[in-house]
């Protein structure tokens, strides 16, 4: 999946101020899937989001479609490390589970997101988190690339789905 030059300007001015943040930063600290880190997960999840919008002419508002799968596992701790669920009353505790609110809390903590935006984050991992259904269409955009990214990531473990020759700092 390649996007052209203007493709990736236009995404680098969307994101901008969110990828020089030292927290947003923090996430190449952490490893999500394979050898793949958060911030290079949540780099597939945009640039694949991006390019099915504008591929299949979906019409989704960019901005909130970049800014939703970039900030969408923006939860800052190694998932890996946490103890497994001891009880069914436990199971919503887990990782998979809880993830989406906690990437959501931290991206209303440290920037001004629209009610868009945390649709897309809190719905991301839907349908497991039921209670959080994608309601509009860049959240089933972003839902949809995700789980694609999770499964080339770990089944591959490459650590770029979209664009195997882009450099690490560039969308």
């Amino acid at each position: 999946m390649q996007l052209s030059e203007l493709e990736r300007e236009r995404l680098a001015a969307i994101l901008e101020k969110y990828d020089r943040h030292p927290e947003v930063q923090r996430m190449r600290e952490f490893i999500q899937h394979g050898d793949v880190t958060t911030y290079q997960h949540c780099k597939n999840v945009v640039l694949v989001s991006f390019w099915l919008n504008r591929r299949f002419h979906l019409g989704a508002d960019e901005t909130s479609l970049a800014v939703g799968a970039f900030l969408h596992d923006f939860y800052l701790y190694d998932w890996h490390k946490r103890k497994s669920f001891q009880g069914l009353r436990r199971l919503f505790e887990m990782h998979g589970f809880s993830h989406p609110g906690s990437a959501c809390v931290n991206a209303r903590n440290y920037f001004q997101i629209t009610q868009k935006e945390q649709n897309i984050i809190q719905s991301h991992m839907w349908p497991l988190t039921f209670r959080h259904m994608p309601t509009c269409r860049e959240a089933v955009i972003v839902c949809l690339a995700d789980k694609y990214c999770a499964v080339v990531e770990s089944m591959f473990q490459r650590a770029r789905v979209a664009d195997a020759n882009a450099p690490d700092n560039e969308w």
